[in-house]
């Protein structure tokens, strides 16, 4: 097996992986490899997959094309929104750019409208999300992604078989395994590494366009982390953080920088950029590749859901398994569904499990900086 590099050089390299993936993508465009960019982890990966394409997350985490999105948006709509739509309309995002087809979801109203507005500059492919996880809700979602394989049949002149969409499914459910036995290592206490470096893997894989290539890669760097942590080389034992909420990335890792440098260590993330994209796995042997598909995403438990009990499934097993000694939760500014259903979560972590709880609401300006730190250094010195 390959020596692997020592592990902070590891950390930066897929720290670095969306900006070195931007040469990346024009390549594969050159080579006529079709690109399909998504916003949300709802969008199932596979049936793209399946046609050979490469898929590209698109959500922006930084405040430099706000203004620009302004111009069309209202300023006090979600900022991954109006960054995202920003990106979009002055073409500095190369994924957007070369994405030949962008799909949206109908998961929060704002997306929605700005989906709308993206339309009339890209080819936009909208699917129709349930905001419930009923059957009847699973029955129009499986219907939604066989739609979605025949908008890409016929704007690509492709069949999709469902071999090969099985075969897609065996190699994204690899990749799900591998990044969940990495996160899985911070269950040591007290934990192998930061929560950042952590952070930086999942984030950083999401880039990786060659989907097979990851459970190698990952699976060196876990044995590695292994290896080193029977070796004694650890963290210092610090209370261990829950992140949950709004997905972090860009300007939001102000907040793990935050839990970090102030007494705290993020031992695993509930959110879309950590356990709740990987948690669950595609069933393979499901004759119904559509129905299997349908029901792994569907299960996702995000705050657009009505009722939402799979985020407090599993919400309750990360704290369990990780034993956390606090949970905060990173709202975004005028992310409705998550700002509503934080009292939710707050009564479930404080009442129920009987562990501190905090929530913190930002935006991606570096401008309360100071006020996150003062604010989660005294919960963290609470506990």
């Amino acid at each position: 097996m390959e020596v692997i590099k020592d592990l902070p050089e590891v950390f930066e390299e897929f720290a670095e992986q969306r900006k070195n993936s931007f040469l990346a993508v024009k390549q594969l465009k050159e080579k006529g490899i079709p690109i399909v960019g998504a916003y949300c982890t709802y969008f199932p990966q596979e049936i793209a997959m399946a046609m050979g394409a490469a898929t590209v997350g698109l959500c922006s985490t930084s405040d430099e094309t706000i203004p620009v999105a302004e111009r069309d948006l209202p300023k006090n709509l979600c900022p991954l929104i109006k960054s995202s739509y920003g990106f979009a309309i002055t073409d500095k995002c190369p994924f957007f750019y070369f994405s030949d087809v962008v799909v949206g979801e109908t998961t929060c109203d704002g997306k929605k409208k700005m989906y709308e507005y993206m339309s009339e500059f890209k080819d936009v492919f909208i699917m129709e999300l349930p905001n419930s996880q009923r059957e009847e809700s699973l029955k129009l979602w499986k219907s939604e992604i066989i739609r979605f394989k025949e908008y890409l049949e016929k704007k690509f002149d492709v069949e999709i078989t469902e071999d090969q969409i099985r075969e897609a499914i065996k190699v994204n459910n690899a990749g799900r395994r591998s990044l969940k036995r990495l996160y899985e290592v911070m269950r040591h206490d007290p934990a192998p590494i930061k929560g950042h470096d952590l952070f930086k893997v999942l984030y950083g894989s999401t880039f990786k366009f060659d989907r097979s290539a990851i459970p190698a890669e990952v699976d060196a760097l876990v044995d590695k982390i292994e290896k080193e942590y029977a070796e004694g080389v650890m963290q210092e034992k610090k209370p261990r953080i829950l992140v949950t909420g709004c997905p972090i990335g860009g300007a939001t890792e102000k907040v793990i920088k935050a839990i970090e440098e102030n007494g705290g260590i993020v031992v695993t993330y509930e959110s879309c950029s950590g356990a709740k994209s990987i948690d669950k796995l595609v069933d393979e042997e499901n004759p119904d590749v559509y129905d299997a598909l349908a029901q792994r995403y569907l299960e996702i438990g995000c705050s657009v859901m009505t009722p939402n009990p799979n985020r407090l499934e599993l919400l309750g097993r990360l704290m369990d398994e990780y034993q956390v000694d606090g949970v905060v939760e990173m709202l975004l500014q005028a992310c409705h569904t998550y700002g509503v259903e934080s009292r939710g979560i707050r009564k479930f972590v404080n009442e129920e499990r009987g562990i501190p709880y905090m929530s913190v609401e930002t935006d991606y300006s570096q401008a309360d900086i100071g006020q996150l730190n003062t604010r989660i250094a005294a919960f963290i010195e609470m506990l």
